[in-house]
Order: C-alpha cells, then structure tokens, then sequence
C-alpha cells in the first residue's frame, strides 16, 4: 500500500495552546489525514498530515459494492490514524466518506464494521456538504471578497462545481464525473490511447457551469484536489498570492498533449508521478480543461486547500465560539436552501419572508410544539424551498417541490432530515398528509409526527403572505385557555391574510388540539 507522510513537530502544537483536532478525508482514490492544534482564537497550528493510497472507488464504480480487500486496507488506515490522534492527544475529530462509499450497495456495513473495529464515527457526506466545506477553506487561503468565482473540486468519484463569492455559494452542482470513475468506466470501452481521449472529451463536454444570463462572469476559476495539485506542480508557475499556483490554460492544454502520449509507466518515470496518480491524472486534467473553457478564464487557480482543511476550520469556528453550533447549522442550511432556490428561480423575497415568520411562530410556539433546534433547521428549509416546484408548473407546484427536494442534495443535513424538509414542502397547501401518499407513509413514525407539526406551522407562515408582497411585518403568537391568538402588525388593514389564515388553519388546529384565533394592527399604507 502505497503510502506518502509529512509530520511536523507536535510541540507546535504546544506553542499554539489550546485543542487538537483532526480531520479524516476517505475519498475514492485515497483517505487523508490532517490534524493541528488550535488556540483560543480559533487559529490552526499544522501537526501531522498524511495520505494512504486505497481506491475505494475502483469497484464500487463498476459493480456498485465495495471489495473486500479494500475496505481491509481503509480499515487499517483508519486504525493508523486514531493511534496518530491519541499520541497527539487530538480532542475533537470529524472523519467523512464521500462518493465511493455514497454509492456503495454495502456502504452502510462498511461505515458499521469502522465503528466497531477503530471506534471512528465515519460520516457519509452529500456532494453539497463537499462543496461547502471546500468553500471554507479556500475562502480562508484566497481572498474572494464580493466578486464571483468559478469553484471545481475533482475527487475520485465526482465533480463538484460552485459559484461563491466570499461569504457562501451562490450556485452549486455535483457531477458524477471524478478522475477514477472515468477511469474505471471509459478505459475498457477504449480499443486505444486515442479513442479513451475522445471518450473523455464527449464525457467532459456534458460538465457546465452557471449561465453568465444570470449571475456576473466570473472573477476567476479556482481549482482544488489532489490532480489539480499534481498538474500544478508539472506546470511549475506561481501566482502573485502567497501559497497559491497558477495554471495557465494553454500550459495545460500541453500537459494534456504530454500526457495523451505517454504510457503508464512512463508517467511514473519520467515525469515522477506517483503510480496512484499516474493513471487518473489525464481524465482530470481533461475535466479541468473544460470547465476553464466553460468559465471563460485563462488560467486555473490552484490553493492547495480541499476537503480537510475545511472540516477543521469547521471545527475550529465551534471550539471558538465565533458560531455557536445550532446558528452556524441554521446559517449553512439556509445558504445550501438559497442556493437551490436560486436554482429554480424562485422567488426569494417571498421565500425569505415565509421562512422568517415560520422560524418567529416556532419560536414563539415552542411550549405547545416541544421540538428543537434541529426541527427548526428543517422548518426554516421548507420555507425558503416550499415553491420551487413552481419552476416546473404552478399546477401542482407542493408535489413538484417535493420531487426537487427530495432529488437534490442539501449541505448539513442527512438523506433523513432531506425527506422530512420535501414532506414539510409538499403540505404547505391542498392536501394535510395521509398514510395513502407514499413518500409520507415511508417516513419513520417519529419523521411523521414532525411533519405534521412543521407543516401546520409552515401553512400559517405561507398565509401570511399570500400575494407575495410582504404586508405582515411581524406575528405575534400567545396561547392561552385552549387557543393560540394571532396579532398580525403590518401595512393595511390585513384582511386577506386573515381570511387566508383562517383558510390554512384547519391543520394546525388539528395537529395541536387548538383553536386560532387573530386579530392585526394594520398600517396604513
């Protein structure tokens, strides 16, 4: 098992002060090991980082299950890194799993035999979940400010592609397309070193990025992943900024012509890649290529940041304090929200209006619904999502938005609490839910329950802004003697939102045992 390590001295981590953490990276191609010392300001003192070559995804692409001798070697891995944790005394760890074992048929044994045999919490991550924590750390090496950037991060298994400026991802996409998979799956369809080139140039030219119709051109393109670091060091170019390369495109386009010609084995001996690398770096180099075409830049951005870095940036923000953990889940399940929102072309006002009176009546209404703060994440995500499905027709738009939903990805939440936010979507109006709708009925009981309360809150919020112009500044909830009162402040006299108050409320009053009762004190105007 090939194997590349760097450590640095752990009495760095001594002069930081503070916690140890560490973070666990089990991508398709290889399981990478980070960990340092953070002090009290949440800054990150390098400890020990190191890389284990095991393709998870060699054959989970192909047959859709995880080999034996495989999860053999990732379990051994994973032993070495939690003796590594414990000689570092690493307080805090976050270890993820993404597409191979996303993908796997067995994935979730593996995720279970882990557990038992190294005491290491593996997580199985979404794509979107990927794309957020790559943002983090780049946004911490590079300083994106308000401009808007192209963001690729090419793994083993898939291809996550962003637009995000500095403080979160305006866009985001996650395509099956990552290095060893078009390995895996073009190279035996190709009688020849040319024809797996044009192979991969059709693959390739299905990738896209944001349409320029709809959001600025990009300020630039920023790539992150093992390939992409490999390329740079073959193009041997810095940029201006401390720690990042630079990629010139027709550079590229050479190394690509350089790479095409070469054998295997001569990757490995004359250029010096390394023999886990040598074989995927042409798919990746070809994938890169496009979306630098697509982005309409002239070089490729190289920060040398991924997926690791950003988990422990992540857990640095919490041991910090500069988020506490319930609002920084609430903030990142709102951006991952706005994000697919956008997607769709909702309309955001509306959607933002809803999900701010949504989350102000659960807050309010907390002694008679008892749900916490995780319930208020999945109410607040149904709310800014509840019409999506009108991108596809207004005619039944609660179902439509119940399909997108449940077939995108969301960052910070789990395949679970993603089907619960479709449901809560989907009853925002017409029908209450049923044991005869299938999707509802497949969801656990305790899920069900809270389905029907979050959608009742959901259907009031919507109420309140029926004509999607916002006249219901404020909702003030108190309960009392078997009722909940309503006093609506706002613009007007506010009569159409209590008639469609009055409309939705049959749910609500049904789920809470309660009467509704409202009253407003409109403005004029």
């Amino acid at each position: 098992m090939a194997r590349r390590a760097r450590e640095r001295d752990a009495r760095s981590g001594k002069r930081g002060g503070g916690r140890r953490l560490a973070a666990i990276d089990m991508g398709s191609n290889a399981i990478r090991f980070l960990a340092a010392a953070v002090d009290g300001k949440g800054r990150l003192a390098p400890l020990a980082e190191e890389r284990v070559a095991v393709r998870l995804g060699h054959d989970v692409f192909l047959s859709g299950r995880l080999t034996a001798p495989a999860m053999d070697a990732a379990v051994a891995a994973l032993v070495s890194f939690r003796t590594r944790m414990e000689e570092l005394a690493v307080t805090s760890y976050r270890a993820i799993a993404t597409s191979a074992v996303r993908e796997s048929a067995n994935g979730a044994e593996f995720v279970s035999r882990v557990q038992e045999e190294t005491g290491i919490a593996l997580e199985v991550i979404t794509g979107s979940e990927e794309a957020r924590l790559v943002h983090l750390a780049v946004r911490h090496r590079l300083p994106l400010g308000t401009s808007q950037w192209i963001l690729a991060d090419l793994g083993g298994g898939s291809v996550e592609v962003s637009l995000v400026d500095g403080d979160g991802i305006l866009w985001s996409e996650s395509h099956t397309m990552g290095s060893v998979r078009l390995l895996e799956e073009l190279s035996g369809s190709a009688e020849s070193p040319g024809q797996f080139r044009r192979l991969l140039e059709e693959y390739a030219a299905t990738l896209r990025v944001p349409s320029v119709a709809r959001y600025r051109p990009p300020a630039g393109f920023i790539a992150t992943g093992g390939n992409i670091e490999t390329l740079a060091a073959l193009a041997g170019e810095r940029s201006h900024l401390a720690g990042v390369d630079s990629i010139p495109l027709p550079r590229l386009r050479a190394i690509i012509e350089t790479l095409s010609r070469l054998s295997y084995w001569q990757r490995v001996e004359e250029l010096g890649l390394k023999e886990d690398r040598a074989d995927v770096i042409l798919p990746a180099a070809m994938v890169y290529e496009r979306l630098a075409v697509l982005s309409g830049v002239d070089a490729i951005l190289v920060p040398h940041v991924g997926i690791k870095d950003g988990i422990l940036l992540d857990l640095a923000d919490t041991l910090a304090g500069r988020r506490e953990r319930p609002r920084r889940l609430e903030e990142e399940a709102v951006a991952g929200a706005l994000t697919l929102g956008r997607r769709y072309a909702f309309d955001e006002a509306h959607a933002l209006h809803v999900a701010r009176l949504a989350g102000s009546l659960f807050d309010q209404l907390r002694p008679l619904h008892g749900l916490g703060e995780d319930d208020r994440r999945l109410l607040v995500a149904a709310a800014l999502l509840h019409d999506i499905g009108a991108y596809i027709s207004y005619k039944r738009h609660h179902k439509h938005s119940h399909y997108l939903i449940s077939e995108s990805e969301l960052p910070s939440f789990t395949p679970a609490q993603i089907a619960v936010v479709a449901n809560v979507a989907r009853y925002h109006r017409k029908s209450e839910p049923s044991p005869d709708h299938e999707a509802y009925a497949a969801l656990p009981a305790a899920d069900r329950a809270r389905v029907d309360r979050l959608a009742a809150l959901l259907r009031l919020a919507d109420a309140l802004d029926r004509e999607h112009q916002q006249r219901v500044a404020d909702v003030h909830a108190e309960v009392s003697n078997g009722a909940v009162r309503l006093r609506l402040v706002g613009a007007g006299d506010l009569l159409l939102e209590q008639w469609s108050l009055r409309r939705k409320s049959g749910m609500f009053e049904r789920v809470y045992g309660v009467a509704l009762r409202t009253e407003s004190e409109g403005r004029a105007g």
